[in-house]
């Protein structure tokens, strides 16, 4: 029997339907796997790029180690005074703190940036076991981080606050259900103009820190001011030079380890 013209029509329709459909899941399914590889094919590991920042900052002695894993470690320039540990943002490469490091080993501050895996301190927030493990006991250890590192710094600090001396904050908070009962008190650095580490959440996020914990703002600075790796998506806009930020970061920074040594 002859098939009617409605029928072909019918078909027809569904043909165009279901080619529609197969042209989406081909682009959602290109998209999620390039979304994928971006993640888990992360850029090269390069020391020193874009992180010296004066003559000073340039003759400091910075090597990969591995210590449970690799890390960037920044020597400190002459007698070594205070540990730091800082966990990296979320999927950006921890040579991008390497300037803080660079910074601060004047201070006689020695400093650990540990390569998280996949570039998520959520993979690795036990890192600092090793570390502290390494560093042995005499001098204080202070844990920090930037973003979900500084998150993560802060789930590792509810856990083994008696480890450490202090931590450091930069535009992160601690997750909701996590509170840092410590006997020293923490740092937490906030850009003014930051619209990722939104200023309420990291407003309400001192009230799960330390007794006498301390929100410094870097007026005009954003997000990604805290690192050097670029604009970040979200951000706000800075009206400050990522040189002043960097400055006033620095300052604050300095100071408080300055007090713990």
């Amino acid at each position: 029997m002859a098939e009617s013209a409605s029928g072909t029509k019918v078909r027809g329709r569904w043909r165009r339907v279901w080619r529609f459909v197969l042209v989406v899941v081909l682009i959602a399914a290109a998209y999620g796997i390039g979304a994928a590889q971006s993640i888990v094919v992360r850029p090269p590991l390069v020391l020193g790029q874009d992180a010296v920042t004066d003559a000073a900052s340039a003759a400091v002695t910075v090597t990969l180690e591995d210590v449970g894993g690799q890390a960037i470690h920044i020597a400190a320039t002459g007698q070594r005074k205070v540990v730091f540990i800082f966990y990296p943002g979320g999927l950006v490469r921890p040579q991008a703190y390497e300037w803080l490091g660079r910074a601060l080993a004047a201070q006689g501050v020695e400093t650990w940036i540990p390569v998280m895996p996949f570039d998520l301190a959520v993979t690795g927030i036990n890192r600092a076991d090793a570390i502290i493990a390494h560093v042995g006991s005499g001098v204080p250890v202070v844990i920090g981080g930037h973003s979900l590192g500084g998150a993560m710094a802060s789930d590792y600090a509810s856990r083994h606050a008696s480890q450490l001396k202090g931590m450091v904050l930069c535009g992160a908070y601690p997750a909701g259900n996590v509170t840092v009962s410590a006997s020293w008190p923490a740092l937490s650095l906030r850009g003014g103009n930051d619209l990722v580490a939104k200023s309420a959440d990291v407003e309400g996020g001192m009230a799960r820190l330390p007794t006498g914990s301390q929100l410094v703002t870097i007026d005009g600075s954003v997000h990604a001011f805290f690192g050097r790796y670029g604009p970040q998506a979200g951000d706000g806009t800075p009206t400050i030079s990522h040189a002043d930020a960097e400055k006033a970061i620095l300052a604050a920074v300095g100071s408080y380890l300055a007090a713990l040594a």
